[in-house]
């Protein structure tokens, strides 16, 4: 038995793995991978992946970068951890000074925790408390948009609107009230996406007006519905998103969680607007892939709501062991050492070549789209282009680009039958023609009957 089948057997008698049917390891068993290194994966038998979709959107600058690496091992040599409730450490005090720096303007103060669905119960708890100090307890609710997904923890599943996530728990889940997404992909034939963005918030503005007294804020992922199949909109939409949270008095948040740091073309999506959110939501690249860090930055206003003589009542009692560990700090600060103008300046040329690398696919009769926003382009697949007609869930047309993917090394994991490409920034234009060769063949491989 070779070290990849000795170790995917172990595997399966003890652990339980994320998103995933486990039944399906019986025929395709998890692949054990011995070391990393830039954007490759390698397992025991010396078989390389390319990681296209940065080890679930986590990876912004390659694996074992060895800028990160000196810098963890020599955080290692000082302070691994200490409780961040009456002690501090430098590592926490400079990423949330640079945080706040090249944050939207007026976010000044950081609250962390360990997780994108960590920082987005922070947010709404901040939220709804912040209404409480401020003598309007009935504010409780919230608003999200139609295919939404915010993590996956009961309080940011309950914001959350994909079904395959939501409905098992629903007797758990908040109700929030769902208004209509600006995704351009639902536009007419004679509709653009600005035009579609303008009808998603004539109905905010409808909910708003019925019902926004009871409503501590909105929740949105800006540009980007990642795990809603990598549905995209108009960036017109977060100005006048903010516009209509400021007009009836509703905080907005921000999950940039997946959409952060580069990945959109700007270092946040919410420059695009520009806006400046009440709540801004990071994890997964902020530490480049090594450790569990996330982060709720917010306006000062909304801090001094919590500011008192005693601790109960006002005091935002929200807490993990781990918050603000040192080790993570430390990857973060390495991390946003590496993110700068000239990072986004050939993001800008990388997104035009994983473009090229599948515009073959652009006349195939079911792909109903290629859409792309910075770094993150996606592949829909459909049973009738035309009328955008999903294939069957049974027929895993996603799943067998999937396995097409690993067999020529590229790891491409698909949402349903949504291909996408989300890459370390490190990526080469040569990677890249890999990725999307692998991609196109994959998918006609997978249609050849259809």
């Amino acid at each position: 038995m070779s070290n990849n089948q000795d170790l995917a057997a172990r595997d399966l008698k003890v652990l339980w793995h994320p998103c995933t049917q486990m039944k399906d390891h019986e025929q395709w068993p998890p692949i054990p991978i011995k070391r990393a290194f830039g954007v490759w994966l390698e397992d025991f038998e010396g078989n390389r992946y390319l990681d296209a979709i940065s080890s679930w959107w986590v990876n912004l600058f390659g694996h074992a970068h060895p800028a990160i690496n000196a810098a963890l091992k020599d955080q290692l040599e000082t302070l691994e951890h200490v409780l961040l409730a009456g002690f501090t450490h430098e590592p926490a005090i400079a990423l949330a000074e640079r945080l706040t720096q090249i944050a939207p303007k007026g976010l000044a103060r950081c609250f962390y925790a360990d997780n994108g669905s960590s920082a987005v119960e922070v947010a709404l708890k901040m939220s709804v408390h912040y209404w409480r100090n401020e003598g309007q307890p009935q504010k409780t609710r919230f608003m999200t948009l139609q295919n939404s997904y915010h993590g996956e923890t009961l309080g940011a599943l309950g914001v959350g609107d994909v079904g395959l996530y939501r409905e098992t728990y629903a007797a758990l889940l908040l109700t929030p009230i769902r208004v209509m997404s600006p995704d351009a992909y639902q536009r007419a034939d004679d509709e653009t996406a600005k035009e579609v963005a303008l009808r998603a918030i004539a109905d905010l503005k409808r909910a708003l007006d019925s019902q926004g007294h009871e409503v501590a804020a909105l929740i949105i992922e800006p540009l980007v519905q990642c795990a809603g199949g990598m549905r995209m909109y108009d960036a017109s939409y977060l100005t006048l998103v903010r516009e209509a949270c400021d007009h009836y008095g509703v905080h907005l948040i921000a999950d940039e969680i997946a959409v952060g740091f580069g990945r959109t073309g700007t270092l946040f999506a919410s420059n695009q607007g520009p806006i400046t959110p009440d709540f801004l939501c990071l994890s997964k690249g902020l530490t480049g892939g090594y450790l569990p860090l996330s982060a709720v930055l917010t306006l000062e206003s909304i801090y001094e709501a919590f500011y008192a003589e005693h601790l109960a009542g006002k005091a935002f009692l929200h807490s993990h062991s781990y918050t603000g560990n040192a080790l993570a700090c430390r990857a973060a600060l390495a991390t946003l050492d590496l993110l700068n103008e000239t990072t986004l300046a050939r993001n800008h040329r990388l997104a035009q070549h994983m473009l090229a690398s599948v515009e073959t696919l652009h006349d195939h009769p079911n792909v109903a789209e290629i859409r792309q926003t910075g770094m993150i382009l996606a592949i829909e697949l459909v049973q009738d282009k035309k009328a955008r007609k999903p294939f069957d869930k049974g027929e895993r047309l996603g799943h067998r680009v999937y396995r097409h993917g690993l067999s020529a090394g590229v790891l491409l994991r698909p949402l349903g039958d949504v291909i996408y490409f989300m890459p370390p920034y490190v990526i080469s234009p040569d990677e890249i023609e890999l990725m999307g060769k692998t991609a196109v063949e994959g998918v006609h491989q997978a249609l050849k009957n259809h």
